[in-house]
């Protein structure tokens, strides 16, 4: 049972998010926003602190009667729970959830110790608040997601419960949970902050990760498929370049490959031949798409590493405002919401998804056009040419899917627009950036699931089965519990849909 105590990694969101194991808060936590509240609520007499006693954004200006102050944070979260749009996946509200949480638990911020216990408590019983994709534009972090979030934890709103969406106020009833304390500040502590976006950005990377060790799993299944020369995945070259992802895709790939009696050894080939050809029958040399997997998917993986590494560092950070500091007994204003780092970090997420994306659509096309692979029939057809049409259909699904990723992949860092009378003069968009990156990953599991189906039937066709590695005869089995060999034309899409659901809900066996 992983106890919360202010510090998360990947793995507790993992365990909490993906595997729902429930979760506890540790007592050193409880004291330490027990201590920060009763710092704030001193230190707040007689001193203009904003949120607490004044209005907000363009309307700070305005001091708050002391009479009027509860009812201050009541009117910020009604008021800005105006998302519209697709409601946000459970999945992804409760890594907000977990991040907003442990935020709140660092001292930093000064809300009511109700608020971490409610949260959690929300988590342990799998009531998600319904939070909609539009709405935020990243600056004073996801204002209006987190409105969302704070309305819920103040009895109103509506949760989604044992699958069904309901009033939050009937669920409390049935499960015994009483709304948060609305004290001093709670509803801008909840939703000062970038917590949405940064939940969303991790529930990305652990989808990330479970994608590229597919497409590592693709790309040596084709290289066993055309029988590919093995000194591009040779060590000997790899290291000479000194990134590490590239040597760490070149090291996957062949120990992925350890056991294939398909792969060759160019000496034995080439190095040997006769000096009187004037023609070699086969290429000397493999297109890119399969040569230069170490070099595409390198800098994927070290982007990954890179993106984990901020969003991790931002889910442990105080990112709301005003901060509290109970050790040098002070309130700093400031603009710990902004949510640039993250939205940068999904740019460049999506960025590296879609080339993933690209590089299967093209691996896909070279195995579906007979004249560049010149072993295969065309589209990987097991039926009658003419007659039939094995895969053809279904690449224009992996090409146009390609495609809106490369629009998509269009970064929304630099996607500013003023708003809140310009207060927020330069937004990060970052809500919108994760959302979309969301969307970019989805899409390319679509991509990498058609070109497992078009593996599975290439091997099928050659008859090889028994001869490539281990461990892609493992994902050949696993796709064909799925997808039965065809020879005769077969609606696809469901078996599109079910290679994807498993390829997404499944982890591959990491090489």
């Amino acid at each position: 049972m992983p106890e919360i105590k202010g510090s998360l990694g990947i793995q507790d969101f993992y365990d909490i998010i993906f595997d729902q194991k429930p979760l506890t808060l540790s007592k050193e936590l409880l004291d330490t926003v027990e201590e920060s509240h009763n710092f704030l609520k001193k230190f707040s007499k007689n001193k203009v602190i904003y949120g607490v006693n004044t209005g907000f954004g363009p309307m700070a200006q305005y001091k708050i009667k002391d009479s009027q102050t509860l009812d201050l944070q009541y009117n910020l979260i009604r008021s800005h729970a105006s998302g519209t749009g697709n409601p946000i996946e459970p999945k992804y509200v409760r890594a907000a959830m977990l991040a907003r949480l442990n935020t709140l638990s660092l001292g930093n911020s000064g809300v009511h110790v109700s608020v971490i216990e409610v949260m959690a408590e929300l988590l342990n019983k799998n009531i998600v608040p319904l939070i909609y994709e539009h709405g935020g534009v990243g600056a004073s972090g996801d204002l209006v997601q987190l409105a969302h979030l704070a309305l819920v934890l103040i009895g109103e709103g509506e949760v989604f419960y044992k699958g069904k969406r309901r009033p939050t106020s009937e669920v409390f009833e049935m499960e015994g949970i009483s709304s948060i304390k609305v004290a001093l500040r709670e509803g801008l502590g909840l939703m000062n902050g970038t917590s949405v976006m940064t939940g969303i950005g991790i529930v990305n990377t652990i989808y990330t990760r479970r994608l590229l060790e597919w497409a590592i799993s693709c790309s040596s299944a084709i290289n066993e498929i055309m029988q590919a020369y093995d000194d591009h995945l040779s060590e000997a070259l790899n290291s000479t370049k000194k990134h590490k992802g590239q040597q760490e895709i070149a090291r996957a790939m062949r120990s992925h490959l350890k056991d294939s009696s398909l792969t060759r050894k160019r000496e034995h080939h080439l190095y040997n031949s006769s000096s009187e050809v004037s023609v070699f029958e086969e290429k000397v040399q493999e297109y890119y798409s399969i040569r230069c997997v170490p070099q595409i998917l390198g800098p994927v993986w070290d982007t990954l590493n890179e993106v984990e590494r901020i969003l991790i560092e931002e889910v442990n950070s105080a990112n709301d405002n005003p901060i509290v500091d109970v050790k040098k007994k002070h309130v700093y204003h400031g603009g710990n919401f902004h949510g640039d780092y993250v939205s940068l970090e999904m740019d460049k997420l999506k960025i590296v998804v879609t080339k993933m994306s690209m590089l299967a659509e093209r691996q896909l096309n070279y195995l579906l056009n007979s004249k560049l692979n010149n072993i295969l029939p065309p589209f990987v057809n097991l039926g009658t040419l003419g007659l039939n049409f094995g895969m053809q259909g279904v690449q224009f699904t992996a090409t146009s899917t390609t495609a809106e990723n490369q629009m998509l992949s269009n970064p929304m860092y630099v996607h500013s627009i003023p708003n809140n009378n310009d207060n927020q003069d330069i937004v990060s968009m970052g809500t919108n950036a994760a959302l979309i990156t969301k969307k970019v990953i989805e899409n390319a599991y679509e991509v990498v699931a058609i070109e497992m189906i078009t593996i599975v039937q290439a091997i099928e066709y050659l008859g090889v089965a028994d001869k490539v590695s281990s461990k892609t005869k493992k994902m050949y089995d696993a796709v064909r519990k799925i997808v039965p060999p065809f020879k005769e034309d077969t609606v696809m899409y469901p078996y599109v849909n079910q290679v994807k659901s498993y390829i997404i809900n499944h982890q591959n066996m990491k090489s």
